[in-house]
């Protein structure tokens, strides 16, 4: 039966998934070496990764793993890095609860535990051929990642990109050296930040992520990603039909919901649709009447 608000089968999905893995038991983690840890802000931790057997995560920009350590459980993560870069894979981790202090406090040369990639990623060839604002609020900046470094890698498949990230003060802004690095001015990225809290030394705009908007221009056949607190999307959406890009050109990411990843467990349900396999990312058309998709 079609949901109401998804023209996808669930069922059907699901079914053609599993096929696709054919053979693969999806509850399996594999254990993952830890090649690099990177301290980033005060309570998140950059891990970089390969798996032990040698085989590539495959996945696409937007996805999401389960991360675990036995004896702790299991927690959702956007991979943060693109399949554009080879031989690795990127996690942020956030200093919160206790599987996710357990993982913070692994060290290069421990073990994890990984299953995925797991839902559905950002529509990477929708976005080719387009200009790309990407709208990213806290740690929403590490699964936006994997497209950023996408979109680098293949620069001459996408037109012109616009970055906005905003963080609650400088001291929590993340991937500090990709920051110095956007903001050279370099020709394939323009980049635009602020805090909502500033500090003596900060010198950028300070106020919410929508005050960036005033910064540059934005026309209405964007391909748009937003991804952060959930408090930023409506703003941010508000911000964008001001500008008449269709709501059809706006993409959210909701992984904030999940737990099994597989569809399985329920937590991450809204209304029928599951977070974890018909998500990640949505499409903001098919889901912006959606009761409490927002």
């Amino acid at each position: 039966m079609s949901h109401p608000y998804y023209t996808d089968d669930k069922e059907d999905k699901l079914i053609t998934e599993e096929a696709v893995r054919e053979g693969e038991n999806i509850f399996l983690p594999k254990p993952a070496r830890i090649l690099q840890v990177q301290p980033m802000a005060r309570t998140e931790k950059q891990f970089r990764l390969a798996f032990t057997d040698g085989t590539s995560i495959a996945h696409q920009p937007g996805q999401i793993v389960e991360a675990s350590l036995f004896g702790f459980g299991e927690i959702p993560l956007g991979i943060a890095s693109s399949p554009t870069r080879e031989g690795y894979f990127d996690l942020v981790i956030r200093k919160a609860g206790r599987v996710s202090t357990a993982l913070w406090n692994l060290n290069e040369g421990d073990t994890m535990y990984i299953r995925g990639p797991l839902g559905t990623g950002f529509p990477v060839e929708e976005f080719k051929g387009h200009n790309v604002l990407i709208v990213a609020g806290g740690i929403g900046l590490c699964p936006t990642r994997s497209m950023i470094e996408y979109i680098e890698d293949r620069r001459e498949e996408f037109g012109r990109f616009v970055l906005f990230f905003g963080a609650r003060s400088p001291k929590d802004q993340l991937f500090l050296d990709d920051l110095a690095r956007w903001r050279d001015g370099s020709e394939w990225i323009e980049y635009h930040e602020t805090v909502d809290q500033g500090s003596p030394d900060w010198k950028g705009n300070v106020g919410v992520i929508t005050t960036l908007f005033a910064q540059t221009s934005i026309s209405e056949d964007y391909r748009v990603i937003i991804c952060g607190p959930p408090i930023m999307y409506k703003f941010v959406i508000k911000e964008l039909q001001k500008l008449a890009v269709p709501d059809s050109h706006i993409y959210v990411d909701l992984e904030r919901r999940m737990k099994c990843g597989v569809g399985k467990c329920g937590h991450c349900q809204i209304n029928g649709l599951y977070v974890c396999t018909d998500g990640p990312v949505f499409n903001y058309a098919r889901i912006k009447n959606l009761e409490e998709a927002f």
